[in-house]
């Protein structure tokens, strides 16, 4: 807070001064003095948010006030009809006793910014975030006020009225033709199963499509046979046409998933899972073998039997039925993809096919490639160090892990982490979220740790009684695996015991990943269980079936979005679904 003072002195108030000076144009005229005028009032929008009333009054009262004052000072000089005089430079008395020095071109570029529509969308954002204390911080807020008002009439005229009930039937046939086929699913076409509502169908909760009429009698209007009145801009019309398909501007299962989402606090450690199908990524001709999402969680890579990595981009996109197309494909491999993750501190891509492939994201662009050094050793493990660094772990069949940086040639260190024939292929490999230790899990069921600083072994165990399936590494020196046994165990580092050990009666956890102290997991027979790393309970807290209806195919692959609590689930049919 001691540098709020320092901020808006040295940096929004000398803004400020430069975006409404009188005598300053700007060389790209009013569109560059709205965009900058737009960005710094979205700033201390956001400082405001940040810091609250109190702290507003106390410290940002005077920037907030000189923004605001630009619009006292045109509607002054306004009322003096200066605007149409030719002289370059001159000088105007204010109400105030002082000479003001003015451009009257520069004037005609500050009307055209400080309008009506810019009153509109600043006032109204400060007066939500400030409530009453605006009218003590913005002294000229009944000016501000009127200026947003006349916007609105503007953009809503008083002569389109709203349709009353007693209209209401003569718009139906009206409506079907406003609607057409997309907008709206007829009553006998069943678009929204598996959707939050106040309609329960069977043992599923069902959207009415009712619902998502409401909010369309302030769209039809009165005049006219279509129930629009006729708009002189052909941009109006389609703009009013496009609008009832969804009252939020999101609809069928997003709509439904965010109604629900606004309900639960954020500080709910739970992982919950509710079976909403959001959307779906098809584009893949073979099974998928792994899932990454970036780090930014607004995309994510797959990579797949078809021998190709794509990027998918993540958006709040349709009403959960439609499908994404992928944004790139990466076709260089020549085998199937078993390895997709990104290297954050390059923002570079690692995938693997037996040959491990590092590459541009954003271009495609090959970086450098790493061929196993013996053919009779071939590449069965990879995993990225978390940032700052750039190494890659590599492991071979031969039980040797590698670590290699795309910037430099050659090797960076190689250690044998078994050397008995009876450990097995090194089947996964984790990294700590510090980077400090590297787990490496056998077909044995043996597991290695290594001390990335040191390269010595630090502890070597038999942790399961078979295969290892999947590793990873959480905070606080732990790590979770699981095998074929049917068994999936957490363990402190360095402690004999484990810490807990869970048992899936039917089939073995094949695809698991973290969120908070809780295992997301998967299985071939599609079942999806929630396991608490805080309870001693073996048994999971909740475990869901996924229905035909939502997801088809054989679970391959999983991958948890934390921040946003989705769910990606990838399937022997070439197809990634996400799922909230």
């Amino acid at each position: 807070m001691d540098i709020l003072p320092k901020i808006s002195q040295e940096v929004l108030l000398p803004v400020l001064g430069f975006l409404t000076s009188l005598s300053v144009g700007f060389p790209s005229g009013a569109q560059a003095r709205v965009v900058l005028c737009v960005k710094t009032i979205s700033l201390i929008a956001l400082i405001c948010l940040r810091i609250g009333q109190e702290m507003v009054q106390q410290h940002l009262s005077d920037t907030v006030r000189t923004f605001f004052g630009a619009f006292s000072l045109l509607q002054e000089l306004q009322d003096q009809s200066l605007s149409g005089c030719e002289v370059p430079v001159m000088e105007v008395p204010l109400m105030e006793g002082k000479l003001l020095a003015l451009d009257p071109a520069v004037l005609m570029e500050l009307q055209k910014v400080f309008n009506p529509e810019m009153a509109y969308i600043t006032y109204i954002p400060f007066s939500c975030l400030l409530g009453d204390v605006i009218r003590t911080v913005v002294p000229n807020h009944s000016l501000v006020e009127k200026l947003a008002s006349l916007y609105l009439e503007n953009v809503n005229p008083k002569n389109l009225q709203v349709v009353g009930l007693e209209q209401a039937p003569s718009m139906a046939g009206s409506d079907q033709d406003m609607r057409g086929t997309e907008a709206f699913s007829s009553p006998q076409e069943d678009s929204h199963s598996g959707t939050f509502g106040s309609v329960l169908v069977g043992n599923r909760i069902q959207v009415p499509v009712d619902t998502q009429r409401e909010g369309l009698g302030f769209l039809r209007l009165s005049a006219g046979t279509d129930g629009f009145i006729p708009s002189s801009s052909c941009e109006e019309n389609t703009l009013k046409h496009d609008l009832p398909r969804s009252t939020h501007m999101l609809c069928g299962n997003w709509l439904a998933y965010w109604q629900y989402e606004i309900g639960v606090s954020q500080h709910d450690p739970r992982f919950h899972f509710h079976q909403i199908k959001l959307q779906s990524f098809s584009g893949h001709s073979g099974a998928i073998k792994c899932v990454a999402p970036l780090s930014s969680e607004d995309f994510f890579l797959s990579g797949s039997k078809d021998k190709t990595v794509r990027l998918w981009p993540l958006y709040n996109y349709g009403d959960g039925t439609s499908e994404v197309p992928p944004r790139f494909t990466y076709s260089e491999h020549k085998k199937s993809v078993f390895y997709v993750s990104q290297l954050e501190a390059s923002q570079h891509v690692v995938s693997c096919d037996g040959t491990v492939h590092i590459w541009d994201q954003f271009t495609g662009k090959l970086i450098r490639t790493f061929d196993e050094l013996d053919s009779k050793a071939p590449i069965t493990a990879v995993t990225t160090m978390p940032p700052p660094y750039h190494s890659i772990s590599v492991a071979s069949a031969d039980s040797v892990l590698r670590f290699i940086d795309h910037r430099k040639p050659g090797l960076q260190h190689e250690f044998r982490l078994a050397s008995g024939v009876n450990a097995g292929l090194i089947r996964c490999l984790a990294v700590s979220p510090n980077g400090r230790s590297v787990m490496a899990g056998f077909s044995s069921g043996f597991i290695v740790l290594l001390d990335t600083r040191t390269g010595l072994i630090m502890r070597g165990w038999p942790a399961h009684e078979g295969d290892i399936l999947q590793i990873k590494a959480a905070e606080g020196n732990v790590l979770i695996s699981s095998s074929s046994d049917h068994s999936m165990t957490v363990w402190k580092e360095l402690e004999q015991k484990p810490l807990h050990h869970y048992k899936s009666a039917s089939e073995p956890i094949h695809a698991f990943d973290l969120y908070g102290n809780e295992v997301v997991t998967g299985t071939v027979a599609n079942k999806i269980g929630v396991y608490s790393m805080l309870e001693s309970s073996a048994l999971p807290v909740s475990t869901t079936k996924l229905s035909s209806e939502n997801f088809r195919g054989t679970l391959t692959s999983l991958a948890v979005l934390p921040m946003k609590c989705h769910l990606l689930l990838g399937s022997d049919n070439g197809v990634i679904r996400l799922l909230a």
